[in-house]
């Protein structure tokens, strides 16, 4: 399996931030362990349709560096639409 980040464009707290996503849970938790990040800043069902984490632009250079897989917003939008799940429910 593959872990994708798309650009960091949208705004927020002064700072810019993307999207961590992939079509194995468990590979997403395990690599943004590697980034470093905390399992607390994990967003996903059911507060979030779509289970990913939010990375800074600057996580994100980190996150390619460790072989995340950069894509468009296009190929976000297009991977997350795979991986959404419908509110309330949990991803098995």
């Amino acid at each position: 399996m593959t872990v994708y980040v798309d650009a960091a464009i949208w705004h927020w707290k002064g700072r810019k931030w993307c999207h961590l996503v992939s079509e194995d849970i468990d590979e997403l938790h395990r690599f943004a362990a590697r980034l470093g990040l905390h399992i607390l800043s994990y967003q996903g069902p059911p507060k979030t349709s779509t289970p990913h984490y939010d990375l800074t632009g600057f996580e994100r250079d980190r996150a390619i560096r460790l072989g995340a897989v950069a894509c468009s917003r296009s190929e976000m939008a297009r991977l997350v639409r795979r991986i959404r799940v419908p509110r309330g429910k949990q991803r098995s």
